[in-house]
């Protein structure tokens, strides 16, 4: 989601240190200085959710991983979007009326194209009304042209049959499977195992992570199996679920990490530093990176 100084990364860490390659680099430097902070959804707090100015405003904060969200439009366009319908984050209530209950999958990305992102109270006078839905091949080149890594939510994945091979398929063509990219810039993530189970199926080399609010010790030996990190709740992160996790190896060889979710407190950020965690999502990373002085 680290690229110069992590959503989703070997975060704080195992990558190797690879010239040219600044993740790998701010990688290594997380690693000495605290968890690495991942921009949720963007930077969700900050500018639009889920929008290439959330990515950007990331970006500036010197936030060099984010998580994003992505499902798939009716004509099999992958956009970021976190929520099954567009009514919290969009005008679609208002340029699609009577298309009631605005679900993503049942729009074509040309619809989608009409609707501002945000347009919300909370983005009411801040600049960002203009804010629109990017596809996954948008976000993909906004993110080599600041060079910062992905963490890659698949969203909703019942809903959308062969959605991961979709995934693969764009990644690929954006060059975003090629050794640098999948080493050092990205991650793909889910609350459901199948899908992961599936991209594992299609490329063992991309580094997973599952989403699991409050995860047991059978759970993590379980998830050790084919992820290599794992996104608790931020509120149920303990020692005793980090120091398990640590002592697990996932399936590329290297010690189960713990990436929790969204903090957005200083307090839990200190908090969660001192129990040892790899990284964190926050809808504020700036906020974040400060608290733990990495800016």
């Amino acid at each position: 989601m680290l690229i110069r100084t992590c959503t989703l990364t070997s975060v704080a860490l195992t990558l190797s240190l690879v010239p040219l390659a600044p993740a790998a680099h701010s990688e290594a430097a997380a690693a000495r200085s605290g968890p690495v902070v991942i921009g949720h959804r963007g930077a969700g707090g900050l500018a639009p959710e889920n929008t290439l100015e959330a990515v950007d405003r990331a970006d500036r904060a010197g936030v060099d991983w984010v998580e994003v969200d992505v499902q798939r439009t009716r004509d099999g366009v992958l956009v970021l979007m976190h929520d099954q319908d567009l009514a919290r984050t969009t005008d679609a209530e208002t340029v699609f009326p009577n298309r009631a209950p605005w679900k993503v999958g049942d729009f074509t990305a040309a619809e989608l194209g009409r609707l501002r992102a945000g347009t919300s109270a909370e983005w009411r006078g801040s600049g960002y009304e203009s804010a629109r839905i990017p596809t996954l091949g948008q976000l993909l080149d906004r993110l080599d042209r600041n060079n910062q890594g992905l963490v890659l939510e698949v969203k909703w994945p019942g809903n959308f049959p062969g959605v991961t091979r979709d995934i693969l398929n764009v990644l690929d063509r954006k060059g975003w499977l090629d050794a640098h990219h999948v080493n050092d810039r990205l991650y793909m993530i889910s609350f459901l195992a199948a899908a992961l189970k599936d991209v594992r199926a299609q490329r063992p080399d991309i580094k997973l992570g599952i989403c699991d609010e409050q995860p047991t010790a059978a759970k993590l030996e379980s998830y050790a199996k084919f992820a290599d990190v794992i996104n608790p709740v931020h509120r149920s992160t303990t020692a005793n679920l980090v120091n398990r996790a640590h002592a697990l190896r996932g399936p590329h060889g290297t010690p189960l990490k713990v990436w929790p979710y969204t903090v957005n407190t200083t307090g839990e950020a200190l908090r969660l530093s001192g129990l040892g965690v790899d990284g964190f999502t926050s809808d504020v990373p700036d906020r974040m990176r400060s608290a733990l002085g990495q800016g």
